[in-house]
């Protein structure tokens, strides 16, 4: 099967006059069908259930998105059961049809790309900017996927000769897995998370973030219309608590792939290691679980280049990325001068209501993290100086009840402070004082996580202990630290922020696979 070389899907300008009448349409369009219902899919069969989940529109939380059916843990078994029965079949389809079932679906997103970024700006809030950077990412991770797993599974990896025996070693895939995405990049990381276990043969129950439920079932829907057959992705939206922990712990879920926090992804890490009656395997775990991200910036860097990464990477999509940057890490000698302009460029950004074009910031995901980061916004008021922001926007007293949160600076916070040490998953960003390079790089090094990490330096010495010593799985040098591109930056991390299954990279899809030795004597 011959492919076109792979090339990054462009993200264009969305907010141009190309494509803003698109957009524009497709928002209306999509508006339309706001409030509709979505049934789980289980085997191919809709299933609706009395038992719903509201989505609901963060910068309008009186509008819903969508009302979707919860799985009962009946449902949930059963669900297993299917992925595990298809299993059988689905293994045995050939590679290049699976593929093929792949780029259909990467080829209905392309032509729906509008309408798909539209779901993303009312259902997470997300800007033009970043929802279409979301669908790019998720056709990105079909078209990879997909020449990976050709690359994995199509030829026997070469083994060295022995005198009257014939060696083969081949990747056969696993079983039966469990895909939890997360809401933050809920196509992109969704797709990731499905896409690449299913092209190498596995079956699927993907249970949903329920902050972002109606975008999976959008997907589901697009794989099956690209050819994907019943019971390979069962769409199962429900509670952790109601269905996660049961899902997990099946003896006959054979691999987890998840995206979140930390203290989720350990749990499942921990519910996953427990073998349980009758499971005759050991159960994968793939996991990604955020990170407390920094920037260095020297003496030596190009300031107005660094206070313009920096601002971008804490507050672009309301800094709810884990790869946000959360720590910027400045040298004294440059220390007040960055301060100042990250300020003035944070004051630039404009906070609003994502369905306009010229919106940077829309509204954080819910209630319950509007209520967190306006915690910890409170505390910096402990901990440092506020240089800009902390206005938190009383969501009772505005006009759509958006929940708003303003870009919010804080400086002079001490290395071992909370807001420099705990995840918040908001646009508040810490600014430390280090008295040199190395003090830098120690500071930076002090967390938990090891995610992204960034450094913004013209001295050469500088930039070549940062390869060695910035302890992160993805290090960007004189660019912000986030914005990973699949096939491009493989990405994942080290330590608490998971175990660095550098997603959209070449030996992801074998993850999802084991490896099988076949000799026969001549």
């Amino acid at each position: 099967m011959n492919l076109p070389e792979y090339r990054n899907e462009p993200f264009g300008d969305i907010t141009g006059a190309e494509r803003r009448p698109t957009m524009q349409r497709a928002l209306r369009h999509i508006h339309g069908q706001l409030g509709a219902s979505y049934p789980l899919i289980i085997d191919g069969e809709r299933i609706t259930t009395d038992d719903q989940l509201l989505s609901l529109c963060p910068a309008e939380p009186t509008k819903v998105v969508g009302k979707v059916s919860k799985a009962s843990s009946a449902l949930a078994l059963r669900a297993v059961e299917v992925a595990h029965a298809r299993f059988a079949q689905w293994r045995r389809v050939p590679v290049e049809d699976r593929v093929r079932i792949v780029l259909r679906a990467a080829a209905l997103m392309r032509r729906r790309k509008e309408e798909l970024a539209a779901w993303l700006v009312y259902e997470v809030s997300k800007s033009w900017i970043e929802a279409d950077a979301d669908v790019a990412e998720a056709i990105d991770f079909c078209e990879y996927y997909a020449r990976q797993a050709l690359r994995h599974q199509a030829t026997l990896q070469p083994l060295f000769t022995w005198p009257g025996e014939s060696n083969k070693l081949s990747y056969i895939p696993l079983g039966a897995g469990l895909a939890i995405p997360p809401w933050n990049f809920p196509l992109a990381i969704t797709t990731g998370l499905v896409i690449a276990p299913m092209v190498v043969g596995n079956t699927l129950v993907l249970k949903p973030s329920s902050a972002a439920p109606v975008i999976a079932a959008k997907l589901v829907e697009i794989l099956e219309e690209a050819g994907m057959p019943p019971g390979v992705v069962n769409y199962l939206p429900g509670s952790g608590a109601a269905v996660g922990d049961l899902l997990v712990d099946h003896p006959l879920t054979r691999f987890i792939s998840f995206t979140g926090s930390k203290e989720v992804g350990l749990r499942i890490h921990e519910r996953a290691s427990i073998r349980q009656p009758g499971q005759l395997w050991i159960k994968r775990t793939v996991l990604e679980m955020g990170g407390k991200d920094a920037i260095i910036v020297d003496e030596s860097a190009d300031l107005q280049a660094a206070a313009a990464g920096i601002v971008a990477a804490a507050f672009g999509f309301q800094g709810q990325k884990c790869s946000a940057c959360s720590r910027a890490i400045i040298v004294a000698s440059v220390y007040d001068t960055m301060v100042e302009r990250i300020a003035e460029r944070a004051h630039a950004l404009l906070l609003g209501n994502p369905t306009a074009p010229e919106t940077f910031m829309g509204a954080v995901v819910d209630k319950a993290a509007f209520t967190k980061i306006s915690d910890y916004i409170a505390l910096g008021q402990e901990e440092g100086r506020l240089v800009f922001g902390g206005e938190v926007v009383d969501h009772e007293l505005l006009k759509d009840g958006g929940y708003f949160i303003s870009p919010t600076v804080f400086a002079d916070i001490a290395p071992d402070a909370r807001l420099a040490q705990e995840e918040i998953f908001g646009p508040v960003l810490a600014i430390i004082k280090a008295d040199d390079f190395e003090h830098a790089l120690a500071i930076a090094n002090n967390t938990e996580y090891g995610l992204t990490g960034g450094v913004y330096s013209n001295h050469f010495a500088h930039i070549a202990r940062a390869y060695e010593e910035f302890h992160v799985g993805n290090l960007y040098i004189n660019r912000k630290c986030t914005g990973a591109l699949v096939g491009v930056q493989p990405f994942g991390g080290f330590n608490m922020s998971g175990t660095d299954s550098k997603a959209g990279g070449p030996d992801y899809v074998g993850l999802f696979t084991q490896a099988k030795v076949v000799t026969e004597k001549l």
